[in-house]
């Protein structure tokens, strides 16, 4: 157990063993864990409590993206963690997938297994391929471990080396990450975004899974696009190939040269029509603030029809505007109560007038950041209330108000 390589220690994990030191470690702190080492290392090789107290970290922290009863069976990678995605938003592609007829799939660059998992639980047999040892024997062992292991071969190779031509679909989620961190270039990717569009076009049906910033220029002609938030939060774009159609809301998730937003929980498409740009319009009573998957996808106007006489506030911010209220899954509503032009001093005012103590800082086109005006305004008293830092008709302007009731 000396000097274990990190494929030897995680392989260490899997013996009934290792299965026993991970439930003992697994609800500890992160200030016990010093303490617990220290006990655990007087029966146990040094690098075998490291593995289990570094696994039992990584579990705490997949909770949020995989849910605790999944998180704490399977295994996890620093990575893995950090790039998988998330639960809910893998089982509604797999939703999609099934839907379309996909009985098997392969699953490139498939990383801890989590979109597999989401694949295999729809009941589509799923060849996972990744070319990191480590990675692979991770989502082996998660398969197994959810009790999927019959319907997921995972494989350790070169997934530009992998024929797919057996399986209905393809499914890709190139990394987007380098030793610097993010990458931006779509040509950066492991592998670049032009083998996986290549890949897909050989396909029956494609799915790539990549970087919300996209732009839209970028986009295959092939390719239908979907943007994806979960609960507010934009977590991925999709181009999906060989759905047929014209966009999900209809006959599959985004025929060629289709754009949609999708939003979960629900889910709810909001599919493009190739609207104009919403006229500028002056400040009405309702402030909305479209949800992130809605901008990303140039969907605002789209959006905005949907609301009674809904405007822009001004040309180049996404904030529309409305006399009345009306509920929109694709836009949070808030009543406006005050417009003023930019200034601290006027701000902090009016906010120790009303006694606002809770203040939500929200800004679109300012370049102040919300910390910095919270600790210059020092909000305090009992009430709440949201301040948007924006432009009306290219002037600097704060809008004070609070959500609309539902």
């Amino acid at each position: 157990m000396n000097d274990l390589d990190p494929l030897s220690a995680f392989a260490s994990l899997l013996t009934d063993q290792g299965r026993a030191l991970l439930d003992e470690v697994r609800d500890t702190e992160p200030a016990q864990e010093l303490a617990v080492a220290t006990r655990l290392r007087r029966e146990h090789p040094a690098e075998f409590v490291s593995a289990a107290l570094g696994q039992a970290r990584l579990r705490q922290r997949a909770v949020v993206k995989f849910g605790a009863a999944d998180a704490g069976r399977m295994y996890f990678t620093p990575n893995g963690v950090e790039q998988s995605t998330r639960a809910s938003v893998a089982a509604y592609r797999a939703r999609r997938f099934q839907e379309l007829g996909v009985r098997s799939a392969a699953d490139l660059c498939c990383g801890i297994g989590g979109d597999a998992i989401a694949l295999a639980r729809a009941g589509i047999r799923v060849l996972a391929v990744d070319r990191d040892p480590l990675t692979a024997a991770v989502a082996r062992a998660n398969a197994d471990a959810l009790g999927l292991g019959e319907l997921i071969e995972v494989r350790e190779a070169d997934v530009t080396e992998v024929s797919t031509a057996a399986y209905d679909a393809v499914f890709v989620d190139p990394a987007r990450r380098g030793g610097r961190g993010r990458v931006f270039d779509p040509e950066a990717y492991s592998p670049p975004l032009s083998w996986a569009v290549r890949t897909a076009l050989e396909a029956p049906l494609a799915a790539l899974k990549i970087a919300p910033g996209i732009p839209h220029e970028t986009v295959p002609a092939e390719a239908g696009a979907e943007w994806i938030s979960d609960s507010g939060d934009v977590k991925e774009a999709v181009l999906w190939f060989g759905t047929g159609g014209t966009g999900p809301g209809e006959t599959g998730p985004g025929g060629a040269g289709s754009v949609c937003a999708t939003l979960l929980p629900g889910p709810r498409t909001l599919v493009g029509r190739g609207l104009p740009d919403p006229q500028v319009r002056p400040l009405g009573r309702y402030l909305y603030e479209p949800d992130g998957a809605v901008i990303r996808a140039h969907l605002v106007a789209e959006a905005a029809e949907e609301l009674d006489g809904g405007g822009l506030i001004d040309e180049t911010i996404a904030y529309i505007t409305a006399d009345s209220l009306k509920d929109s899954p694709y836009a949070t509503a808030y009543e406006i109560t005050d417009q003023l032009p930019f200034s601290v001093k006027k701000l902090k005012a009016l906010l120790r007038e009303r006694g606002v103590g809770v203040l939500t800082v929200k800004k679109r086109g300012s370049a102040v950041e919300p910390e910095e005006l919270r600790r210059k305004v020092k909000p305090q008293g009992p009430n709440s209330a949201t301040v948007f830092l924006t432009r009306v008709k290219g002037a600097p302007t704060m809008l004070l108000g609070h959500p609309a009731p539902a």
